[in-house]
């Protein structure tokens, strides 16, 4: 078994769609105008956000992505205009990471891994 889909939920569709494709350098799939549900990535994992109703603050969700280029992906998300919460920093276990959040206010951690690990 593995992982199919991870889910944000939201009250504005398409903005948060909008800002995980241009984060991740994706290009708008068809369903791109449809207000309720939008498919960002449709790998073997799909990262989909789906509008919501209830109580939530946008904080119910952490996401991690590993990337190649650490620089290239801090410059994305500053232009994006997100609120760092942490710069790209070296951690002892082999990684840098950075984090920071969407427009929602949920937390997102990117990645470079810098050693190979068995």
């Amino acid at each position: 078994m593995r992982i199919g889909e991870v889910c944000l939920l939201t009250r504005d569709v398409p903005r948060l769609a909008e800002f995980y494709r241009k984060l991740l350098g994706v290009e708008p799939g068809g369903d791109r105008e449809d207000p309720e549900h939008q498919f960002v990535l449709t790998e073997e994992t799909a990262l989909a956000v789906m509008w919501a109703e209830g109580p939530f603050e946008g904080r119910n969700a952490v996401l991690a992505f590993t990337v190649e280029d650490m620089d290239a992906a801090y410059a994305r998300v500053l232009e994006l205009g997100a609120e760092i919460i942490e710069p790209p920093t070296e951690r002892p276990w082999g990684a840098v990471n950075m984090s920071f959040r969407d427009p929602d206010g949920s937390t997102v951690y990117l990645r470079k891994l810098v050693k190979e690990f068995p």
